[in-house]
């Protein structure tokens, strides 16, 4: 590598848990014991912010703010709310830390490379605890991540990609790709002046699991793909891969163009 010198990778959907699973059975859970019937888009939409970001950025939904009678939520209740997601999430999370398959040898072929490997999350340190521990058993185990509760602000603001880029010691932020699954993900990215790069299958966006996802058609898994795909483009994503098998190929043809300038920089 003569020009890139870091990968910036995101968790649930990305790296672990396919089809990012764990938080949305709790978000659903957590409403429905508050006479709130959510919609699995409605609950997937800001995957990938602070978990306490996400409730609040669904309370302002108007589905969900009707079935409130347009009555605002206080703080407090929030952080209730927040609570008691995690309470429901800490029950099943260790079920929810294997690796996407191919996403440990894609990594280890990027370390090969050279390439230093950073990580942000929506998930709060505690959470990353269970996470970190259950996909070290299974080969993942990065040095570097970065949790919700490290800054004042999760994404899409870019303080979680910034302390990454100072812990790998990587700079400008154009010499880092960031990699993730969600809309959120890839304003995240684009915000902190990466390259930015979205997967499809195994992402929140696709919101299927693996076995789900074996069982689509292949006309529907294509019409899906292409959905997940334009909207990760619309969000920000300089390139979409199908899976995160892709990506250490992609990153050699990105160094390979960016070093003889045939990409804008």
């Amino acid at each position: 590598m003569k020009y890139l010198q870091g990968v910036l990778l995101d968790w649930a959907g990305t790296t672990v848990d396919y089809g990012c699973m764990a938080p949305v059975g709790s978000f659903i859970e957590m409403f429905k014991e508050k006479g709130i019937t959510v919609t699995m888009e409605e609950t997937r939409k800001p995957m990938g912010m602070a978990k306490i970001d996400h409730i609040r950025t669904m309370l302002e939904m108007p589905g969900i703010r009707a079935q409130l009678g347009n009555k605002a939520v206080t703080e407090k209740e929030v952080i209730g709310m927040n609570t008691r997601f995690e309470e429901l999430l800490f029950k099943n999370l260790a079920n929810y830390a294997t690796p996407i398959p191919g996403a440990v040898d894609a990594i280890n072929d990027i370390i090969k490379m050279q390439l230093k490997i950073g990580t942000t999350t929506g998930y709060t340190r505690e959470m990353m605890d269970v996470v970190r521990a259950g996909a070290a058993q299974k080969g993942y185990a990065p040095d570097i991540v970065i949790t919700a509760d490290d800054v004042d602000a999760g994404r899409p603001f870019p303080w979680m990609a910034y302390i990454a880029a100072m812990k790998m010691g990587v700079y400008p932020m154009n010499r880092i790709v960031k990699v993730g699954d969600t809309v959120i993900d890839m304003e995240e990215g684009r915000n902190a002046g990466t390259w930015t790069v979205g997967l499809v299958y195994g992402s929140s966006e696709f919101g299927l699991t693996q076995e789900e996802t074996n069982q689509l058609s292949n006309q529907e898994r294509l019409h899906r793909a292409a959905a997940v795909r334009k909207r990760l483009l619309a969000a920000g994503a300089h390139y979409v891969l199908d899976t995160i098998e892709e990506l250490p190929a992609y990153l050699q043809k990105l160094d390979q163009k960016l070093t003889k300038q045939e990409v804008l920089v």
